[in-house]
C-alpha cells in the first residue's frame, strides 16, 4: 500500500525498502544537484521488485521451462502405461488383480 500500512494495519511488506530509497535520496541528493541519485538505481530497483515481483516470475518461468525441456529431453525409465495399470479390476484385468490378492 502507498501510505506504508498493510492490509493487517501494520507496515506494508514494501514500506522497509521505500525507507531505504528516501535515505538514499536525502543522503545523495540536495535541493540544487539531483545527479546523486544515480546511486539509487539499485535501491529503487530493490523497491520496484518488491511491489511488482517481475524478476521473481521471470526466474520461476525460466526455471518451469528448463524443467519442462529436461523432461522431454530425458524422460522416466520405466514410466507406467495406462495398459500397465491395474486398479483392482477397474480396467480390465481382473485375472491379475485375482492373482495379486491371492498371493497376499
Amino acid at each position: 500500500m502507498a501510505s506504508g500500512y498493510g492490509l493487517s494495519g501494520g507496515p506494508s511488506r514494501c514500506f522497509p525498502f521505500w525507507q531505504d530509497v528516501l535515505a538514499c535520496y536525502v543522503v545523495n541528493t540536495t535541493t540544487d544537484d539531483v545527479s546523486g541519485a544515480k546511486k539509487c538505481v539499485p535501491v529503487l530497483e530493490d523497491y520496484y521488485e518488491c511491489l511488482h515481483h517481475k524478476k521473481e516470475a521471470a526466474r520461476t518461468r525460466a526455471l518451469q521451462q528448463a524443467y519442462r525441456r529436461a523432461m522431454t529431453q530425458h524422460p522416466r525409465e520405466n514410466e507406467p502405461r495406462v495398459g500397465t495399470i491395474r486398479n483392482l479390476g477397474l480396467l480390465d484385468h481382473e485375472e491379475d488383480t485375482k492373482s495379486v490378492l491371492e498371493s497376499k
